[in-house]
C-alpha cells in the first residue's frame, strides 16, 4: 500500500485504511516508506526510465523476500495499490515485477510516458483504476508526461486481450453534498477471465475516495476505495 509524493507510510495508513478489511479478509497490509528526495519529500522512483536513480522495483521485490521470511504469505497472491505516486508505482510493478505481483489498483495514479516503453508484463494482470475527472495534480486527460487515464485503461485492456464494450454501472450517489458522482466500467471478456476496472469519479479531485482527510472531491462516493 504505497503512499503518494510528499506523503509517507503514516499518512497513507490514514488515507487508505485497510486494517479492518485485512483483519476480516485474512491478508497482510504492508505500508513502506519511499526514499527522501533532494527537496525532503518521500517518493517512488517511477517517472524516469528504469536504471536511473533509486531502483524501487528492486527494493519492493526485496521487501517481498523479507516478508516471506517473517510471515506465512502466499507468493502467488501479492498485490499492490497506492495513492498518486504510489498508484504510478503500482503500475510500474505490474509492468516490471509481474512475476511477483498478481494484480494492482491505482488511485489517482497513472503511467509516465517515459516508463510505458519498459512495460512488459509476464501474465494477464487484473487492474483497477480509480480517478477523478477534476484531478488537478494528475489530470484525468493527462499532462506533464502523464498518460491520460483512458489511455492507461486502454493499455491494460489491450495487454490482456479484452474485447467488447465494458459493462457500465452508475455507482449509487450515497452522498449528494459532495457534488460528484461515480461511474464504474468493467472489462470482463479478457484472457484468463480477469477484469480491468475503472471507477471514474465525475467531479472528483486528487483524493482517496472514502477518506475524511481532504476536501478535494467525492469523499464518499460509495463505502470506500479500500473496500473496492
Amino acid at each position: 500500500n504505497l503512499h503518494g509524493y510528499t506523503s509517507d507510510a503514516f499518512g497513507q495508513s490514514l488515507y487508505a485504511n485497510f486494517n479492518n478489511i485485512a483483519d476480516t479478509a485474512g491478508f497482510i497490509t504492508v505500508i513502506p516508506n519511499g526514499t527522501i528526495d533532494v527537496y525532503g519529500n518521500r517518493y517512488w522512483n517511477c517517472f524516469v526510465a528504469p536504471g536511473t536513480g533509486v531502483d524501487d522495483v528492486a527494493f519492493l521485490s526485496d521487501l517481498i523476500d523479507s516478508l516471506n521470511l517473517a510471515y506465512n504469505i502466499d507468493l502467488n497472491r501479492v498485490y499492490s495499490t497506492g495513492m498518486s505516486n504510489g498508484g504510478f508505482m503500482s503500475h510500474a510493478l505490474a509492468c516490471e515485477l509481474s512475476n511477483r505481483i498478481a494484480a494492482i489498483a491505482s488511485v489517482t495514479g497513472s503511467i509516465d510516458e517515459d516508463r510505458i516503453a519498459y512495460c512488459d508484463p509476464m501474465h494477464t494482470t487484473p487492474v483497477m483504476q480509480i480517478h477523478g475527472t477534476a484531478d488537478a495534480t494528475v489530470p484525468y486527460d493527462g499532462d506533464f508526461g502523464f498518460m491520460p487515464v483512458d489511455s492507461v485503461v486502454a493499455y491494460w485492456v489491450n495487454q490482456n486481450n479484452c474485447f467488447g464494450e465494458p459493462a457500465f454501472t452508475a455507482v449509487p450517489n450515497i452522498v449528494t453534498t459532495d457534488l460528484c458522482t461515480a461511474e464504474h466500467y468493467v472489462y470482463s471478456s479478457c484472457n484468463n477471465d480477469i477484469n480491468i476496472e475503472l471507477f471514474k469519479i465525475i467531479g472528483g479531485g486528487h483524493t482517496w475516495p472514502g477518506t475524511a482527510l481532504t476536501f478535494l472531491g467525492c469523499l464518499l462516493y460509495t463505502s470506500d476505495a479500500a473496500d473496492e
